[in-house]
């Protein structure tokens, strides 16, 4: 159920997480490469590509891909994160090979025809306008931007609507050239498998990828700062962040904890504090995002424009009050949703294979279960006061973004005073 690991002849990673009575498979690729490998004038190249993969290659046609999947009742779909793409289909258990096919010739053989790509763009161009016109997903592209200005960490995934509408042909294939190697791919696969079978299949399906040296990416230096979206809508969405840790650091689990207690659901503190008791937001919680060498804590809400002012000094004032007063009952329920969450959505061959994939590429090789259950359970009290006092003891460069009616927010200035 972990996911045992093995090399393919060029090196390339592939890890099997066999499911006993699941009629399902999961497969994908995951490779090394996001937005974060992107210079400033690339920014979006990555995801145009992993949409342009769907395109066409020299064996099949756009509409072929979507067909031969969709006619055995498979799924297949991708995503583009800010250090990592992934490709991946469900399907059946004796669908394994086609599915394992279709994957490997989307990656390896795309051709970006030209007249598809002239649509493409159009396209995730109206992604873009989507995104604009979605405040509470906006809203956390401004954030990372405010926490890691100029920089590759804190450009959005979709790029510009200016920058997409002249991306080039040439400029993907340099792009996935120089990126898409075995040494930065992970192919995995978890549900209705057998793993030495599918060792051989992903052998002849990609043994042929080169390996080449990794390139790495600028990194990401935190330097916070505000974002603000002063624009007529009937809500205010906010964010707040702090300089968070990477996924090797030590104190990571307990960050995690932390994340769920004061806003991983309807007994959480900021749920009960912020909806419950003084009915100021319907939507708020906390969350804990980690890269290879960083990450952000954060909080959202979204309120009445009105009530700013109350509801401003009561989200970094229940962020403050973790350093002391947490209680062993909290800590225990928050450790329960924690590892109650993990273990029921690895009943999901989907969600196995996108742990076991994610965890390759993050720390070598896929984790324990059980490791990462009984790190959870070591989690106390005392871990989370120590936690929380690292986070917002001594901030000095908090990150702030907002869209909405901004009369009452405070300024950059006030809310690091509210940390003091």
């Amino acid at each position: 159920m972990n996911g045992e690991m093995h090399r393919l002849s060029n090196g390339l990673r592939v890890v099997a997480a066999p499911m006993a009575q699941v009629g399902t498979t999961s497969v994908g690729i995951w490779v090394d490469v996001g937005g974060r490998h992107e210079s400033a004038d690339e920014n979006g190249v990555a995801h145009m590509l992993e949409h342009m993969a769907f395109k066409g290659t020299r064996r099949r046609t756009a509409r072929a891909i979507a067909e031969e999947i969709e006619g055995v009742g498979g799924y297949i779909n991708a995503y583009t994160s800010r250090e990592q793409t992934a490709y991946y289909a469900r399907a059946l258990k004796e669908d394994l090979p086609l599915a394992t096919d279709i994957i490997a010739d989307i990656v390896l053989n795309s051709t970006f025809p030209e007249d598809e790509l002239m649509r493409e763009r159009e396209v995730v161009r109206q992604e873009i306008a989507q995104t604009q016109d979605t405040p509470d997903d906006l809203v956390f592209d401004l954030l990372q931007e405010a926490a890691y200005p100029d920089q590759a960490a804190g450009r959005s995934i979709l790029g510009t609507s200016e920058r997409v509408s002249r991306f080039q042909r040439d400029e993907l294939q340099s792009f996935m050239g120089r990126g898409y190697d075995a040494s930065r791919m992970v192919l995995a696969v978890a549900g209705a498998v057998d793993p030495d079978e599918f060792l051989q299949l992903a052998e002849e399906r990609f043994g042929a990828v080169v390996e080449q040296p990794a390139a790495v990416p600028e990194p990401a230096t935190w330097q916070g700062g505000a974002l603000v979206d002063d624009r007529e809508i009937e809500q205010v969405h906010l964010t707040l962040g702090v300089d968070g840790v990477a996924y090797d650091d030590p104190d990571f689990a307990a960050i995690q904890v932390l994340a769920g207690l004061l806003g991983g659901g309807m007994s959480s503190r900021l749920f009960q504090e912020i909806r419950e008791k003084r009915g100021l937001a319907y939507s708020v919680f906390a969350f804990a995002g980690s890269m290879m060498d960083g990450g952000m804590f954060g909080v959202y809400a979204a309120t009445d424009p009105d009530s700013l002012p109350e509801l401003q000094p009561v989200l970094v004032a229940e962020l403050l009050r973790t350093m002391d007063d947490v209680s062993d009952e909290e800590v225990a329920r928050a450790r329960s949703q924690m590892k109650a969450g993990l273990v029921m959505s690895l009943e999901s061959s989907s969600a196995r294979l996108e742990q076991i994939a994610r965890q390759t590429l993050i720390h070598g090789t896929p984790q324990s279960t059980a490791d990462w259950l009984a790190k959870v359970d070591a989690v106390d009290t005392a871990a989370i006061r120590g936690a929380a006092r690292r986070l917002f003891a001594d901030v000095t460069d908090p990150a702030m973004a907002a869209i909405g009616p901004a009369a009452h927010l405070d300024s950059h200035a006030k809310l690091l005073a509210r940390f003091r």
